[in-house]
């Protein structure tokens, strides 16, 4: 499964890996918010939530002022604002602190209040295990029992200078190609890829696979078809058909290991895709440059 040269993926360790798992092969989720209620209303603003193994992502398009608050927990969770005309203010331990949008924030395990204005899209970002998240995910139920493919999450060591609201400005240029603007925090990871316009070149698809973690696809602008494929063991029951799953904005894809994925921008105007995995990936956090906060979390000293 091999990347473009020109794609800097090519140079990952795992880029031409392949894997015969064994037992049932999990399904993907496909969570596509535009056809759902809403999970949480407050006045115009209205909230989704989805959810993998180990991560629940919520979607807030923000008309009317909302908040929420984070109980004392063993893991951060983070405030994705990727438009300026967004802002939060964060009051933990009674000191408030006003974050502005196109940021990204982490928010360490301790009580918090978190109060959105504006108007754009906000997306949070809680793990499961903390019960942190203000609503229950859509797709739920496709997690009551645990998915087998899927590795255990264990924390990375905690940041420099201990837990603290960490804030990351969005302008910046991260890679080149991939579009991938990377950031991590002790327990999930997540790409800010630039949007961009048009369809995708065809002829410069990237499928690839993952051994034991879900890809969380959040699309916010546009439309993708997400491509897979599951590989065929000896086993003709577990074999899946080929997905070619077209979903347009706002939506949530949980991407399975691991099947054969990639996905495809469709519409004319402007897509936008964001990745996030949990635990953060060791692959994306070798490669030099690419985690633009990697001087804040370290990683574990056997992957390092």
């Amino acid at each position: 499964m091999p990347y473009d040269p020109s794609d800097a993926r090519s140079a990952l360790p795992t880029a031409t890996a392949t894997r015969q798992p064994d037992g049932i092969y999990s399904p993907a989720s496909h969570v596509k918010f535009y056809e759902l209620p809403a999970v949480t209303t407050d006045g115009d603003t209205r909230t989704w939530y989805g959810r993998s193994q180990h991560l629940v992502i919520g979607y807030t398009d923000l008309v009317t002022p909302t908040g929420f608050t984070v109980p004392e927990t063993s893991d951060e969770c983070a405030v994705l604002m990727p438009e300026a005309t967004t802002s939060a203010t964060v009051t933990i331990d009674g000191k408030t602190t006003t974050v502005a949008g196109q940021t990204l924030t982490f928010i360490p395990p301790d009580a918090a209040d978190v109060r959105l204005e504006g108007s754009g899209r906000v997306i949070t970002i809680f793990t499961a295990r903390s019960g942190a998240a203000p609503g229950e995910a859509a797709n739920a139920a496709a997690y009551d029992e645990p998915h087998p493919g899927v590795a255990p999450l264990i924390s990375w060591p905690d940041p420099v200078g201990g837990f603290q609201l960490r804030t990351y400005d969005l302008d910046v240029p991260g890679l080149t190609e991939p579009a991938f603007r990377i950031f991590r925090c002790s327990s999930f990871m997540v790409n800010v890829t630039h949007p961009r316009n048009g369809p995708r070149d065809t002829t410069r698809m990237s499928p690839h696979s993952h051994d034991d973690f879900e890809q969380c696809s959040l699309v916010i602008d546009g439309a993708f078809t997400h491509h897979l494929r599951w590989p065929w063991t000896t086993d003709l029951s577990q074999w899946r058909e080929d997905e070619h799953e077209h979903c347009d904005s706002p939506s949530l894809t949980i991407i399975p290991p691991p099947a054969v994925h990639t996905s495809q921008a469709t519409d004319a105007g402007v897509n936008h895709l964001i990745d996030i995995f949990s635990p953060p990936r060791t692959d994306f956090s070798l490669m030099d440059g690419w985690v633009l906060n990697a001087a804040d979390y370290p990683m574990p000293e056997a992957a390092s």
